[in-house]
């Protein structure tokens, strides 16, 4: 299994409708993150934006691709894509860069 943590940046105008968003994310796009292998898939958010995406995968390039097929996640990141800064006309599953691991406690 693969752990891959990453940062995003939110707009700080956008933080209280972005938490809001995710207090109720639709049902259909859980279902297709658990289909491409997407678990313990958590975000965390600093209050001047920082978003800190961790999840396991076993294959990380599979479930991003998976993703890319699924109507729901075409939805999903149209919805999002206005809170973000700095990733330009690219929608925010396609600007998760991975962050090197560098230890992990077993």
């Amino acid at each position: 299994m693969r752990r891959v943590c990453f940062l995003l940046k939110v707009k700080e105008d956008r933080l209280d409708a972005y938490k809001r968003d995710h207090e109720e994310v639709w049902p259909e796009l859980l279902d297709a993150l658990s289909r491409h292998g997407w678990t313990n898939y958590s975000l965390f958010l600093r209050p001047d934006g920082l978003l800190i995406g961790y999840v396991e995968t076993p294959n990380w390039d599979a479930a991003l691709a998976g993703m890319q097929d699924e109507e729901v996640n075409a939805r999903w990141q149209a919805e999002m894509k206005d809170y973000f800064e700095a990733i330009g006309d690219a929608n925010a599953d396609e600007s998760m860069q991975p962050l090197e691991e560098v230890f992990h406690l077993d």
